[in-house]
């Protein structure tokens, strides 16, 4: 597909986008339970004032076929060892792979500038790192912040990660191994270049910036704190439709600001992760005192989604303000028996909903083929990969059973869903104080409610077309009114 047929597909899904989207109304909920939010967000952004430095003058050509990565990182070498400042592009095209920001400098992308990711992997070096709850070596992202402070990534341009050739990897791959029982490991295995990582950084700013097609998470927030994400629009679906392309990724990170944004994507669109299994147990970082609001989800797996990688605890969390349209899933809450950590202390208000499959779900069996790790016969465990067996190491039942509880929900509606609410918790592990003011699903079928105990009901119903009662089974002190 040419740039002009990306661009005019990109025009008819926002023509699409703004017709149907009802209008948000903002909502100022009761903040009292969380006194932390005056403090999330980049504090600082670098300066502006000076020199701008052009890559063009460093040897970029933005033909769209020359490759421009040294051209580009020599360009932000040089703003940050005088001090930081602007690296602005020209108008242009420009082809290259890993690029590393660095303290105190803006990448402005301006309107009439394209960044487009290689195809070729080995433009992608490889660094440690955590990817899907596991920390090993990874493809660098196409734009990196890793280690850095007073960052920020600017303008109404494009980050194009041209990604298709790395799904297509993906999914042939995914035909080799699920055959051998290898689900668990094919996505570690097919090593894929994000969008953007921030990563062990702090006061870090992306605004306004376009980003298509990764080849694998959109941006990926990791062990860093004080960011913000603002205006974003994030399209993952142009060309196809990529596997695992997450929208916004907030993973063991804290105080962090996400607001303005739009994410179509093939995955979860809005989420926070903390780790899997043993590996992220062993890490035992948090992902908390995050704001996400005024946002909406287009295409995606998750308007909202908590896990499956939870190990380190996911708390404090205020999402507000937040349209889903044609989500497949709504408000989602998933992990496994093995993967531990408790998520505590999420405020949700002023959600809604349309054409949103599965508008609210928890499920503390997910996916189970993924989720599990389990050796076929015929390998031997001393000559696997590292990662294999960080996956492969057990936890202790008590360790890893996830607690998910005091999550509240005030003002959501959905309307013409599929099933209305998909709760599974465990005998072991109930899913508590969970509490509703103001909340209506309709659609096909009610759903239902297992394992769950001491849940508040107030102005909360459900419509189903074909079943309005919801199922009950296995519950304590869950009764709707």
């Amino acid at each position: 597909m040419n740039f002009r047929n990306v661009l005019l597909l990109v025009f008819l899904c926002f023509v699409f986008f703004v017709t149907n989207a009802q209008k948000v109304k903002t909502f100022d909920p009761d903040f009292s339970a969380c006194g932390w939010i005056k403090d999330v967000g980049a504090r600082t952004i670098p300066s502006s004032r000076g020199v701008d430095y052009n890559p063009a003058d460093f040897g970029a050509v933005g033909d769209g076929i020359t490759m421009c990565t040294e051209a580009i990182q020599a360009a932000i070498d040089a703003c940050s060892e005088n001090g930081g400042g602007v690296v602005r592009f020209e108008t242009g095209i420009y082809l290259t792979g890993s690029v590393f920001l660095k303290s105190n400098v803006i990448l402005d992308i301006p309107k009439g500038v394209r960044i487009v990711g290689s195809q070729d992997i080995k433009d992608y070096k490889e660094i440690p790192g955590r990817v899907a709850g596991i920390e090993m070596t990874w493809p660098a992202a196409l734009i990196n912040i890793i280690g850095q402070q007073n960052v920020a990534v600017t303008g109404d341009g494009v980050i194009d990660g041209d990604g298709k050739v790395f799904w297509d990897k993906y999914r042939a791959m995914r035909k080799e191994y699920d055959p051998k029982g290898l689900r668990w490991v094919v996505d570690y295995d097919c090593k894929r270049p994000r969008g953007i990582i921030i990563e062990n950084s702090k006061d870090v700013t992306l605004q306004d910036v376009v980003l298509y097609r990764p080849g694998f998470w959109s941006v990926h927030i990791l062990y860093s704190e004080y960011i913000t994400v603002k205006g974003m629009t994030i399209n993952n679906n142009i060309e196809a439709r990529g596997p695992s392309t997450d929208g916004i990724d907030i993973d063991s990170s804290e105080r962090v600001l996400v607001e303005g944004c739009y994410v179509n994507c093939n995955d979860d669109n809005f989420c926070l992760k903390a780790g899997r299994d043993a590996d992220g147990l062993r890490v035992n970082k948090p992902c908390q005192y995050i704001v996400i609001r005024d946002c909406i989800a287009g295409h995606g797996d998750g308007l909202f989604t908590c896990g499956s990688e939870t190990s380190g605890g996911i708390k404090n969390v205020l999402i507000y303000n937040m349209q889903g349209l044609g989500t497949k899933y709504g408000l989602r809450f998933k992990s496994t028996s093995q993967r531990g950590g408790t998520i505590e202390n999420i405020y949700i208000y002023n959600v809604k909903m349309d054409g949103v499959r599965d508008p609210f779900v928890v499920n503390l069996n997910w996916h189970p083929k993924y989720s599990n790790s389990l050796l076929p016969e015929g390998y031997v465990y001393e000559d696997l990969p590292v990662h294999w067996k960080k996956l492969l190491e057990k936890v202790d039942p008590e360790d890893g059973l996830p607690k998910f509880r005091n999550i509240h929900f005030e003002n959501v509606e959905a309307i013409n869903a599929n099933t209305c609410i998909k709760v599974t918790g465990l005998e072991e592990s109930t899913i508590d104080n969970f509490s509703f003011t103001n909340v209506s699903f309709s659609g096909e079928e009610a759903g239902k409610i297992s394992y769950a105990k001491d849940w508040i009901f107030n102005k909360f119903s459900v419509s189903g077309t074909k079943d309005s009662k919801v199922e009950m089974e296995n519950n304590s002190k869950v009764k709707i009114k």
